[in-house]
């Protein structure tokens, strides 16, 4: 292995990365980030796609394939709930399989290895598509992409940002019953304004197992409180395109403060949040607040613009900003809003990275299988500098994936 990864294989076998079926191997020297606790000396024993130990170095055995982790770090795969497009590609734009490849393959090399594929405000017809796509393509990928993201359409028109207001509509029952019915293996996350869904509507969704989100919304506290009661769980964006927090109107966000079982997505980009907004936020919301990139075609690539929302939006100075200012997304990766939260928003490492895998996994509610170095969950592991937070390596379902060259 050219990649300065070192392989010691049993007798004469190759290295393990060979065999794609039933192999077993142990990762070690690196520190392990598990999701509770920050072990030393310590090694990921790896079967085929799954964890099956984390075991002190020393009780391996010297017949044990090893895949040396150079004395980087080692976290769980990144998990991103929030992703319009990376890689030259925006999902809205070319609803399709080689999309979520091409995304799957930009995402490796900033540590994320878990998806949701978002779909911002679209006709019925591209909500469809996207159920379809996203169905068959988790029969091959279901811990790649997780399932699929509706980003709208039942939103605010006070608040539809970069989305394409032609689009934005009350909800329909009969496409509210057809989200229903994929269920959320398929449709695992909705992101709505409780004040413009009926509280019937949002109850159906949360019924039928699909997080239901607030989000591009001018609901008051009160309203956005009923949408909670109602089974909405989380919030999408905190602090972007919602009513705000005010002394006398304490709005979307002074809601979700309020109540300490609701998750919330944040931006940590810097140009989204404030810092300042960021680290008060975590005070407030510990566990609950998890990091999301809301990335657009310019990660992973050169890119100057690009369509969202049918407004060209251009990326400079780090930002993606369409002609009258409006914010069309972001230019973010997951290791890039971890090292923001630790140099800028006072949040600890094994937090920030708690913060990108656990919570993650726990609002979209698959933290029985991702989003921990354990025993029994899957073998996503995101490797990198410590220091530095620059990605060196990753292994999906197992297998590395990809290496930094650098």
């Amino acid at each position: 292995m050219s990649s300065g990864f070192t392989t010691l294989a049993k007798g004469k076998s190759s290295d393990p990365w060979v065999d794609s079926n039933h192999r077993l191997y142990a990762l070690t020297h690196c520190t392990l980030y598990t999701g509770s606790e920050v072990l030393h000396d310590h090694a990921l024993v790896i079967d085929g796609s799954g964890i099956v130990d984390v075991v002190p170095e020393i009780q391996l055995t010297t017949d044990l394939p090893r895949l040396d982790g150079q004395g980087w770090a080692a976290a769980p795969g990144f998990i991103d709930l929030q992703l319009n497009g990376c890689g030259g590609v925006m999902f809205n734009d070319a609803i399709t399989a080689d999309t979520l490849d091409t995304m799957h393959r930009t995402n490796l090399q900033s540590g994320t290895t878990s998806f949701l594929p978002t779909l911002i405000t679209a006709p019925d017809e591209a909500m469809i598509e996207a159920i379809a796509l996203v169905t068959d393509y988790r029969r091959h990928h279901p811990h790649r992409v997780l399932g699929l993201h509706l980003e709208g359409p039942y939103l605010s028109p006070k608040r539809g940002g970069i989305h394409n207001p032609a689009y934005i509509r009350p909800a329909d029952a009969a496409m509210v019953q057809r989200i229903v019915a994929a269920g959320p293996d398929i449709v695992k996350l909705i992101t709505l304004a409780p004040e413009v869904t009926a509280a019937e509507q949002i109850q159906q969704l949360a019924g039928a197992g699909i997080v239901v989100s607030a989000g591009h919304s001018e609901a008051s506290f009160e309203a956005a409180l009923a949408g909670f009661d109602a089974g909405v769980s989380m919030v999408t964006h905190l602090f972007n395109a919602m009513s705000p927090w005010q002394g006398r109107s304490p709005g979307l966000v002074g809601a979700v403060f309020s109540r300490a079982d609701v998750y919330a997505g944040i931006i940590a980009d810097g140009h989204h949040v404030h810092y300042g907004s960021v680290g008060l936020a975590h005070r407030i919301k510990q566990d609950r607040l998890f990091l999301v990139t809301d990335a657009t075609p310019p990660v992973g690539t050169t890119l100057e613009s690009f369509i969202i929302g049918g407004q060209e939006v251009f990326y400079r100075n780090g930002r993606c900003v369409a002609a009258d200012g409006t914010l069309g997304g972001a230019a973010l990766t997951l290791i890039e809003a971890v090292g923001n939260c630790v140099r800028h928003g006072g949040i600890s490492l094994a937090e920030a990275l708690r913060m990108a895998t656990l919570y993650p996994a726990r609002a979209a509610r698959i933290d029985r299988y991702l989003g921990q170095l354990a025993a029994g969950y899957q073998a996503n592991v995101t490797l990198f500098a410590p220091h530095s937070l620059t990605i060196k390596g990753v292994i999906d379902q197992g297998s590395l994936a990809w290496v930094s060259t650098a």
